[in-house]
């Protein structure tokens, strides 16, 4: 199995665990943007890209994104990108896989998210840098 689409599903899966748990307050130096305009080829695949900006990681930090079309609340993980947290601002890209008929060129949008798998528990626990969402628009390409 590849290393992306595994870390993607388990912080897929932490996310949705967590969901009713309080949010840990972001450092306000730290940030993440979605650029204006997403990739969506014939065979389904999705890029994604933007920005991040994270401090203090000293556990694996990802940058992963989701990506929702229409009026479905139905939410499509596009990829995940290992994250350096340095204080500096970096670019990120994610690319994932839907089916043909999932995803259309048209307006869309994105969330992505900026987590560490915090490990100081004894277990992988998610910990939020930022999050953010963006309307986009899907092209073809």
């Amino acid at each position: 199995m590849q290393i992306r689409p595994a870390l993607a599903a388990a912080a897929s899966t932490a996310l949705l665990l967590l969901a009713g748990a309080a949010p840990a307050v972001a450092d306000p130096a730290e940030s993440v943007t979605v650029d204006a305009t997403g990739r969506v080829a014939a065979d389904g695949t999705v890029t994604l890209s933007g920005t991040y900006r994270c401090v203090a990681g000293t556990d694996p930090v990802f940058v992963s994104s989701s990506v929702r079309q229409g009026s479905e609340d139905l939410r499509h993980g596009i990829g995940g990108t290992r994250a350096v947290c340095d204080g500096t601002e970096h670019t990120w890209q994610n690319t994932g896989r839907t089916s043909l008929t999932t995803l259309k060129p048209g307006a869309a949008e994105v969330e992505v998210t900026v987590m560490e798998l915090s490990t100081a528990s004894g277990l992988p626990l998610p910990r939020f840098h930022a999050v953010g969402h963006q309307d986009v628009t899907l092209t073809e390409g």
